[in-house]
């Protein structure tokens, strides 16, 4: 009975952990892009397995985008076989293969010496902001299109929830 209280009050600890740093992160950007990874295939690996268990990810991922919806921030999960860790941020020279157990890299185009973390954190995120602004370039084309239908109003053709500001829904019509 006593493991089970201790194992009861570790899961609401970490519960509790992802629920403050995922509200923390929601709060603070506006975009937040993450690796689209398959958690489910990195706890097979026995080297792995416990630290991911241990540390939530798929939960925290998953309060992490509910959140930033429900804010109505930006979510982007970038492909899990995009190149992040191999690729130089600086140049973007990608190395052919980077195993597991090399931590720091020299790139051999332009001499930039790698964590491989940060720099698959750089990648990961620059990856992001170029597939935001590949998307808004599209909304905006389809925007632009649109507004001409919309009698001299901009319409957002983004599938957001579009309402009229506060006293104006009405007004062309009673005018």
């Amino acid at each position: 009975m006593k493991v089970a209280r201790v194992h009861e009050k570790i899961t609401r600890c970490r519960e509790d952990f992802c629920h403050k740093l995922s509200r923390n992160l929601v709060d603070e950007n506006q975009v937040i892009v993450v690796e689209n990874l398959a958690v489910n295939n990195l706890v097979r690996n026995s080297k792995l397995a416990k630290s991911i268990s241990d540390a939530g990810w798929g939960q925290f991922l998953t309060m992490l985008k509910y959140k930033a919806e429900w804010e109505g921030k930006t979510y982007i999960e970038v492909d899990r076989f995009f190149p992040s860790s191999k690729t130089c941020h600086h140049c973007l020279y990608q190395v052919d293969s980077l195993p597991l157990e090399i931590r720091n890299w020299e790139c051999p185009s332009c001499g930039t010496q790698h964590d491989r973390d940060i720099n698959a954190a750089r990648n990961i995120r620059n990856e992001g902001l170029r597939s935001l602004q590949v998307r808004n370039f599209e909304v905006s084309s389809k925007c632009k299109t649109h507004s001409r239908q919309a009698a001299g109003r901009v319409a957002a053709a983004s599938g957001q929830r579009v309402r009229p500001a506060k006293g104006t829904a009405f007004s062309s019509i009673a005018g």
